[in-house]
């Protein structure tokens, strides 16, 4: 690896991507179990539910799109987040999810989307 402050970026960007594909590789989510894809920007909070066997997006929420716009990124707006995406999840007749938390770690944030989700009636 180069040294520096380009070399340590370069390092960071190495190891997220090495997380990320060390949690995916295990999870698929189907029509019936789909994936819950969690996604923390410096700004914003996402979530979707995603069937990778089609490829299609299920449900998606987030903190810049219309629904979820009056939401922040602190934790009592990630759990109001995880309650709106789980009733949008469960009006659609899903019930069973599979949790992608990405590189990220499961505390703060995720597990408050989290938290949130299996209050509203999803299972994972």
């Amino acid at each position: 690896m180069k040294s520096g402050v380009n070399g340590e970026l370069l390092k960071k960007f190495v190891l997220k991507s090495r997380r990320r594909v060390r949690v995916r590789k295990r999870l698929k989510g189907s029509a019936g179990c789909p994936r819950m894809c969690v996604v923390k920007s410096n700004r914003h909070l996402s979530v979707q539910m995603i069937d990778d066997k089609k490829g299609h997006t299920l449900v998606s929420l987030s903190t810049f799109s219309k629904d979820g716009r009056e939401l922040k990124k602190n934790q009592s707006s990630a759990h109001q987040l995880g309650i709106l995406v789980g009733k949008k999840a469960v009006d659609q007749g899903i019930r069973d999810v599979v949790f992608d938390r990405g590189d990220c770690k499961y505390h703060g944030l995720l597990s408050a989307i989290a938290d949130g989700a299996r209050e509203s009636g999803l299972k994972f």
